[in-house]
């Protein structure tokens, strides 16, 4: 299985954690984003997510598939929320499986990094204070 969707709405890690699973696999990975309540000094509340969709799934397929060759994976899935997020949701879920440990460990790396890089989903903090604004991509990396 390889795999990159957005999401609109929570959705089951678990059912997706067990598509990954392989006789084959000696490693599992994952990572998963959550919505901080700070940024940058500020208080959030919550954000917004948007994405342009054909896009964004044909490059976070692209990114899954380069993982996948790269590091020799049985599986790897990425998903990704749009919309509307509360402080403590889960934003962005990784996972993958491979045969050995630093391979799984790498392309979840890889992956998460890549998709933070290139895939077109913006993302718009609102602030305790009031307001919002829109961050620049080089500030999802923390």
């Amino acid at each position: 299985m390889l795999h990159f969707r957005l999401a609109e709405a929570p959705f089951d890690i678990g059912a997706l954690r067990a598509q990954l699973l392989d006789p084959r696999a000696g490693a599992y990975a994952s990572f998963e984003g959550w919505v901080r309540d700070h940024q940058a000094g500020r208080a959030v509340v919550g954000l917004d997510y948007e994405a342009y969709a054909p896009l964004a799934e044909r490059e976070g397929e692209r990114i899954v598939i380069e993982a996948s060759e790269r590091f020799d994976l049985l599986a790897a899935c990425c998903v990704h929320r749009v919309g509307m997020l509360a402080v403590g949701d889960l934003a962005v879920w990784v996972g993958v499986s491979a045969v050995h440990r630093g391979a799984a460990l790498d392309a979840c790396r890889y992956i998460i990094d890549e998709a933070k890089r290139r895939v077109p989903i913006w993302k718009r903090e609102h602030y305790r204070e009031g307001g919002a604004d829109w961050l620049h991509p080089q500030y999802q990396e923390s």
